[in-house]
């Protein structure tokens, strides 16, 4: 009968051991133990069954192998490994064998015979232990497949804590040089590598301070300016830009630039956007390239155009970026961002136009007006033409008047001037005369009409048209003006001075018949002129800085003292009078004018509903200026009286080679003139004038004058 095995620790000899038909192969060293009976088999698991079966068949049982102490197989730095049995793989006690070289009274381990497998419906060998019954397995299938233990959670375990070991050396290296820049670190230029944080900070500040407070120098093609960095809202932020090279980071490129060294890096800058912006647009004003628009004129005849031109603008948003991106880093002006501004004349406009005007000057164009045909040639034409921008084109325009009198010019008694109706006195009376129409050339018609003619090719005849041409003043005009009765009326005596009296003449002729409309203003100087021997008048005596001497014109005073007194007493507003320096008795004290080209004249106006005709003659030994019209105010005049008397002298004037004696005039003294002027009844006008005279002084020559 064979042996049973005893319980053992649940150890399995290895499979390299086991032996087909229970046999085990003899081993070295001493002969092992007989096992002891075996104890009762392990109770079934909960739940399980016990497995009932036969016993085992008789015969011979196996000898125990018994290995030598310290033995080993021919790989035994490769032994496989060897799990421990579980408990539910310990089914049954199948036998026992001892451990090498222990005693008998040590626990045995537990050994599963080897069980060859057997093809379906084969007999067991002889010897060979019956299978369990009903079993469809071996007892070794529980230690087949996936129930052998796997290397893998040692692998990995160790793969782990070399993980975790490297992460805290990388973790280390990184809080080594945390507080430290990267060496061979540049920020604009300053090199602030292997320095602190403030240390870093503090290079900053000390080399790109000064750099920060010059002005920016801005460019846009070729128009240059400059911008105040602090004014814009720019400001290094040194402590942000060494924030960004320090500090504790889990970057592998952090820590690389501190093996390998680092780099230019651009500085933080703090902006302002508002600020930037409104002093970029500011600037930019400077730096804008006007556009050329295209033109079109005309030179010696020829058509001539001038190209049309792009100017440029400064994009502000662009320029924004362009400014903080360069600011600190570069040298030299900063490139702004610029785009295109098209003239308002492009060059097909230009183009188009210059292709009109080579028309309008490539022949002539005939006009027909009033029977006759003048022609007009290209270089009249060209005169007459011009070429200005509208809506975005050029368009020819054609000078109206040119072309009127280029048409004249061109034909024989074309136009008939109106008459002009005016007031001539018959039998001494105002009547109107004349006021016939005319013809003429509406200037803008004859241009509406030559113009197209000369821009067609084909087509160069241009039908002008003669209008009729009303005069200024028409018969009805100057009947609706109310000149029907005299108003005022004054006279002066004259002088037994017979050129003085002949400039009298003159001068009445030139006022007599003189209209002065309602709210016009008469001027005296501006009706005599020009006060010159082509006109009429001659040298007399004048009085000029109180020297009594001759001039062209001389008593003309008396004209305007007449006209002054006339438009006094018609209650016009007096504009402009002066009275002489001396009075002289012909006229009446305070109340009297000269006039001095250049420098003095008398003027009055006509503030009255109705049309105020002049007349002045010389009659009697008088000089007459009277107004006619409708009567409209009522004048009340009065004076103070002479005052003040300064008696005249003789003056000695010996001494003077110049000197011309003279026997005296009258005595100065001071006067005041009063007017009351009425309209129906009310009070409208209350004047007064004050005037001194001076003493007319006789001159002695001969050195018996007085002082």
């Amino acid at each position: 009968m064979g042996q049973r095995p005893t319980e053992g620790d649940g150890s399995v000899p290895a499979q390299g051991d086991e032996v087909p038909n229970g046999e085990s192969s003899p081993a070295p060293g001493p002969q092992a133990q007989e096992p002891a009976e075996p104890a009762p088999g392990p109770a079934p698991e909960p739940g399980q069954a016990a497995e009932p079966g036969p016993a085992p068949a008789p015969g011979p049982a196996p000898e125990p192998v018994d290995p030598a102490p310290n033995a080993t197989s021919d790989d035994d730095d490769e032994s496989p490994y060897q799990p421990r049995v579980r408990a539910y793989e310990q089914r049954r006690i199948l036998g026992t064998v001892a451990a090498p070289g222990a005693a008998s009274s040590t626990a045995a381990t537990q050994a599963i015979p080897a069980v060859p497998a057997s093809a379906p419906g084969s007999q067991p060998a002889a010897g060979a232990p019956a299978p369990p019954a009903g079993g469809a397995g071996t007892p070794l299938e529980g230690l087949s497949g996936d129930g052998a233990p796997s290397r893998a959670p040692k692998v990995l375990l160790g793969v782990l804590a070399g993980v975790v070991v490297l992460a805290g050396l990388y973790v280390g290296a990184q809080w080594l040089v945390a507080d430290t820049v990267p060496p061979g670190t540049t920020v604009a230029g300053v090199d602030i590598g292997d320095l602190g944080t403030q240390e870093a900070e503090a290079a900053l500040d000390a080399g790109l301070g000064p750099r920060a407070a010059e002005p920016i120098t801005v460019r846009a093609g070729d128009a240059t300016s400059t911008l105040d960095p602090a004014e814009s809202g720019l400001s290094l932020d040194s402590a942000a830009t060494v924030e960004g090279l320090t500090g504790f980071s889990l970057s592998p490129a952090r820590l690389i630039e501190h093996v390998a060294g680092g780099g230019e890096v651009e500085p933080v800058v703090d902006t302002d956007r508002a600020a930037l912006t409104a002093a970029v647009t500011e600037v930019s004003a400077s730096l804008a390239t006007e556009p050329v628009d295209g033109t079109v004129r005309f030179a010696d005849g020829e058509a001539v155009a001038t190209k049309a031109v792009d100017g440029s603008q400064v994009v502000t948003g662009d320029a924004d970026d362009a400014i903080v991106d360069a600011w600190l880093v570069t040298s030299g002006p900063v490139d702004l961002p610029t785009e295109p501004v098209p003239p308002a004349i492009d060059q097909a406009d230009t183009d188009a136009a210059l292709a009109e005007a080579e028309t309008v000057v490539s022949a002539a164009v005939t006009a027909t007006v009033g029977g006759q045909k003048p022609e007009l040639p290209a270089r009249v034409l060209a005169r007459a033409t011009s070429f200005s921008p509208e809506d975005g084109e050029l368009t020819a325009r054609f000078d109206g008047d040119r072309l009127t009198s280029a048409i004249v010019d061109r034909t024989n008694d074309l136009l008939q001037e109106p008459d002009n109706a005016h007031f001539e006195f018959s039998d001494g009376k105002p009547t109107i005369v004349g006021g016939q129409t005319g013809t003429t050339l509406d200037p803008q018609q004859v241009a509406d009409a030559v113009g197209p003619a000369a821009l067609s090719a084909d087509e160069r005849t241009a039908d002008v048209k003669l209008v009729e041409e009303d005069p200024e003043d028409s018969r009805a005009s100057l009947e609706e003006l109310g000149v029907k009765e005299i108003v005022s009326e004054f006279s002066t005596p004259l002088t037994s001075e017979p050129i003085r009296t002949k400039n009298l003449v003159r001068g009445a002729e030139l006022v007599n018949g003189t209209l002065v409309k309602p709210d016009e203003t008469f001027s005296l100087v501006d009706t005599l002129s020009p006060i010159e021997v082509s006109n009429g008048f001659f040298a007399a005596g004048v009085v000029n800085n109180g020297i009594h001497s001759d001039a062209v014109g001389g008593g003309l005073s008396q004209m305007a003292t007449t006209s002054y007194n006339a438009g006094f007493f018609a209650g016009f507003d007096d504009v402009a009078h002066r009275q002489h320096s001396y009075w002289f008795s012909r006229y009446p004290a305070g109340r009297e004018s000269t006039i001095y080209v250049g420098s003095i004249d008398m003027k009055f106006h006509n503030d009255t509903p109705y049309g105020a005709l002049m007349q002045s003659y010389v009659s009697g030994g008088r000089l007459y200026v009277k107004i006619w019209s409708t009567k409209y105010y009522e004048v009340k005049a009065s004076d103070s009286g002479k005052q003040d008397v300064v008696p005249v002298k003789t003056v000695d004037k010996s001494s003077s080679p110049d000197c011309e004696p003279y026997p005296g005039g009258e005595d100065g003294f001071a006067i005041t003139v009063y007017r009351k002027v009425y309209h129906d009844g009310d009070l409208v006008k209350d004047e007064s004038d004050f005037w001194r005279y001076k003493p007319d002084d006789a001159v002695s020559c001969s050195g018996k004058g007085g002082d």
